[in-house]
């Protein structure tokens, strides 16, 4: 029983196989394996890059210095030049952030800084003292010599196009706007009696000696540049450049107590653009 059980068992297998072969290799269907796109990891720091830099102003110029002055016998004003003025040369500094957009152009924004003294003069046709009241200066002329000192901070977004890069070295010319906020000290005015018609009757001596307080605000500024950075490592570029900034010229100092109580309102100096001339130095570290 259980022989022949088993002989029918093989011939249907052996009558069915091929049918069930057949249908199988019709009903194959392929084997699709979706994949998942490509991880490519974000370098977040790419691009961007830190600054700092320190230089030195080797020229550094006032434009004309205006003043009023004031009589108070009529209420009046009167427009005035200094003789002289003069920004003395010191040390910048900087720092700042930025990006490179491919090798060609990059920017960056940048907060400068630098402190000057100043110094100027004038000259008057009139007597340091009404000779009416002052008999003795009566025929003589007068002249100051002003001190003060004034600092900028500038605010500037800065552009660049680099001219290629040559065994490490790559030069750089650019551009900068913004605005500067100058902060003007106190200026410090001395009188001194000069000869004329008539003699001075304390020659070479401090007639009168005022103090004005400085003026302060933001004045818009623009700067071009060029250099070169030098690849010393893949990382840190070493920066030697030039930098020229131009700074527009604004309120520069107040009247003195005595001018200001005999009536006298507004704002007495006004300074000229600054321009400035320097050559710096500085690392650029950029975060790759």
């Amino acid at each position: 029983m259980r022989l022949t059980l088993r002989i029918a068992l093989s011939l249907a297998a052996a009558a069915f196989g091929p049918f069930a072969a057949a249908n199988a290799a019709d009903y194959d269907p392929p084997i699709v394996v979706d994949e998942g796109p490509e991880y490519v990891p974000v370098e977040v720091g790419s691009g961007w890059y830190l600054r700092g830099d320190v230089g030195y102003a080797v020229s550094t110029r006032i434009g004309q210095v205006d003043y009023r002055t004031f009589d108070p016998l009529t209420s009046t004003y009167s427009s005035a030049t200094f003789a002289t003025q003069d920004l003395e040369s010191d040390v910048t500094f900087g720092g700042g952030f930025g990006y490179r957009y491919n090798e060609w152009l990059r920017a960056d924004a940048t907060i400068d800084g630098f402190r000057s003294d100043f110094n100027g003069t004038t000259a008057s046709a009139t007597p340091c003292l009404d000779p009416v009241a002052n008999p003795t200066f009566a025929g003589t002329t007068c002249r100051s010599e002003d001190g003060s000192e004034v600092s900028f901070v500038s605010v500037m977004a800065n552009g660049y196009f680099d001219l290629g890069t040559y065994v490490g070295v790559t030069p750089y010319v650019g551009a900068g706007a913004g605005y500067s906020y100058v902060s003007w000290g106190g200026l410090n005015s001395q009188t001194f009696c000069v000869d004329g018609v008539g003699a001075c009757p304390a020659p070479g001596g401090v007639v009168t000696s005022t103090q004005h307080s400085g003026e302060d605000g933001w004045r818009f500024t623009y700067a071009v540049m060029a250099g070169f950075a030098y690849d010393l490592s893949q990382n840190f570029k070493l920066d030697l450049g030039y930098k020229y900034r131009r700074v527009n010229g604004g309120k520069m100092f107040q009247w003195d107590t005595a001018s200001a109580a005999a009536g006298a309102t507004g704002t007495q100096g006004f300074s000229g653009d600054v321009d400035q001339h320097e050559f710096r130095i500085g690392l650029r570290y950029e975060l790759w």
